[in-house]
């Protein structure tokens, strides 16, 4: 089993699982349609290829930067007419920074998606075609699962900016993972985020579990020791 795992940052991020014209939404954290979608570009998929394969893949984030809600407005005029539209109400996350990773047994998918991540058919980007990444997507692939990877450091170092790192170093932090659950296993919440069509006609999702792992810790002082004690030292002499 092994994960590849993708950085995903920018000035703008924007990842909808219920958003409609007038109010594009954002989820605090990448789903998994965005990511499917993501990878599903870099292989160089029309909208209208299956993404069974690519959504069969199990999903996972850890939040290294969490960044902060944005809104804005936009109207535009109806290409045929020229009338104005209705104005759009959407919602951003800015400044924030994210693992993702998709999990694997099939070593082969994970190092083609890989490559295709490096040198991708269509340029990616977070959620909208307006969020481009502000540093290489890329981070490998790795082996162990999900909560392996994402949730050691020593394997996907701390990807924040490092401005927020200055900031958290000395007083530390936890960063955030959440993982797709399997089927056997009780999810914390649902989305419906995982795709079973990208075809404009007729975009399809199912629900999908999702349940927080363990935080991962970062900064901070290194953890007291504790004294050594011996529950026998008193009934000695």
């Amino acid at each position: 089993m092994s994960v590849l795992a993708l950085c995903l940052a920018g000035p703008l991020q924007a990842w909808g699982a219920s958003a409609r014209f007038t109010r594009r939404t954002t989820e605090n954290t990448p789903t998994k349609s965005g990511v499917v979608g993501l990878l599903a570009a870099a292989l160089g998929r029309p909208r209208t290829a299956d993404p069974a394969d690519l959504a069969g893949l199990r999903f996972g984030v850890r939040v290294d930067q969490p960044g902060v809600r944005v809104r804005d407005y936009q109207t535009a005029r109806h290409l045929v007419t020229g009338d104005s539209m209705p104005v759009s109400e959407r919602f951003y996350v800015a400044d924030a920074v994210f693992v993702a990773g998709v999990e694997s047994d099939d070593e082969d998918v994970l190092s083609t998606l890989d490559r295709a991540v490096r040198s991708p058919h269509f340029l990616p980007y977070l959620g909208r075609r307006s969020c481009p990444p502000s540093r290489p997507i890329d981070l490998g692939v790795h082996p162990g699962g999900l909560e392996d990877v994402l949730g050691d450091t020593g394997v996907i170092p701390w990807q924040a900016s490092a401005w927020y790192r200055a900031e958290w170093e000395d007083r530390g932090t936890e960063l955030p993972v959440f993982v797709e659950t399997r089927e056997s296993e009780q999810a914390d919440e649902l989305l419906r985020d995982l795709p079973e069509s990208f075809d404009p006609r007729h975009r399809r999702y199912r629900m999908r579990g999702v349940s927080a792992g363990p935080p991962v810790r970062v900064g901070g002082p290194p953890p007291e020791q504790p004294e050594h004690h011996d529950p026998l030292a008193a009934l000695e002499g």
